[in-house]
């Protein structure tokens, strides 16, 4: 008896953690597919289950976990995550991470200290994991501490519509809160035709979440400022960005940032301030008692979603990011 052979049909699954099941769900639903059956709870003394509830031998599998409150747990659980699928024959797995845990140490400032950035993509790299996503990660060149594929996402064509939607251009100024914001604002003053003005700080190496604003460089006069920044955690750099700028003479504040972290007080300090409106997306879950009237949240799920299908499909990732902000990549999120 000869058997016959059936070349495998490549086949996609999307997978999540518990830390973020809306956003989970919401990408799952704009790719026209299920999202993967997963088992998954905790023992008495902490340690995490997971088990999938059905077949992925020879799948793309794509697994995804925002590192939010309680971080530590929830990067253990994508990482066990990533191991059983492993363990269970998948052709290839994506690890999708729209926050990445630990971001901030991405280099020794002193001397015995930790790249904690490094050390995660490591973990992952061990775990089993082929390929990384991620959005707005705190410094571009920690893609270089993943030995292979990196995709890296931004939030900008989303952010900028909205602030493009709502505000008169003309009298935009968008404001980098520190020198290594520059790149990212200055992509942003070409996407909404504005200038570009930059606040000078000096951060005390030994209290964490606080600064000291020395000045501001550029006019923002009068001008609307929008201030851009990659995550929100205390929300103290940026109100006291805000409260430097309104000394300068600007007519109006707002502030746009991929990660909305929104550790204590900055729902108090944020809303309390002069700021008119705080706009983030939803790479990380917030809360209810930690929204607030001024606190706007945009969907990231579309980028996510068709991140998804250019990998799934081999086509390019970069390419959703190129050329004119306006045109139909971009508008199509």
């Amino acid at each position: 008896m000869t058997l016959q052979v059936v070349p495998n049909q490549k086949r996609m699954v999307l997978l999540a953690g518990r830390s973020h099941p809306e956003l989970a769900e919401e990408v799952a639903k704009n790719l026209g597919i299920p999202l993967g059956r997963t088992l998954a709870y905790d023992f008495a003394n902490g340690e995490i289950f997971v088990r999938f509830q059905e077949s992925v031998r020879g799948c793309d599998a794509f697994i995804m976990q925002s590192h939010t409150e309680p971080i530590n747990k929830w990067i253990m659980e994508q990482l066990i995550m990533v191991d059983a699928l492993k363990r269970a024959s998948a052709k290839r797995i994506t690890v999708i991470m729209p926050f990445y845990g630990y971001a901030r140490q991405d280099k020794k400032h002193r001397g015995r200290e930790p790249i904690s950035a490094r050390l995660i993509a490591d973990l992952f790299k061990t775990a089993g994991a082929d390929r990384l996503m991620t959005v707005d990660l705190h410094t571009s060149q920690i893609q270089g501490f993943f030995d292979g594929p990196v995709d890296h996402l931004f939030s900008l064509p989303l952010l900028a519509r909205h602030v493009a939607s709502r505000f008169d251009r003309s009298r935009i100024t968008v404001v980098s809160p520190d020198a290594g914001r520059v790149r990212v604002a200055e992509r942003w003053t070409d996407v909404l035709g504005a200038p570009l003005a930059i606040i000078h700080k000096r951060r005390d190496p030994d209290v964490p979440n606080q600064v000291k604003v020395l000045e501001v460089v550029g006019d923002v006069r009068d001008r609307l400022c929008v201030i851009v920044d990659d995550m929100i955690d205390t929300g103290g750099t940026i109100a006291k960005a805000a409260e430097t700028l309104f000394e300068y003479g600007a007519a109006e504040v707002i502030v746009a940032a991929t990660h909305g972290i929104m550790s204590d007080p900055a729902r108090e300090r944020l809303q309390n301030s002069r700021i008119t409106e705080v706009v983030v997306t939803n790479t990380l879950p917030i809360a209810e008692e930690k929204m607030f009237p001024k606190l706007k949240v945009l969907s990231i799920a579309p980028i996510l979603s068709q991140a998804i299908t250019e990998v799934f499909t081999d086509g390019s990732v970069t390419s959703m990011f190129e050329g004119n902000p306006d045109s139909e990549t971009a508008s199509s999120h």
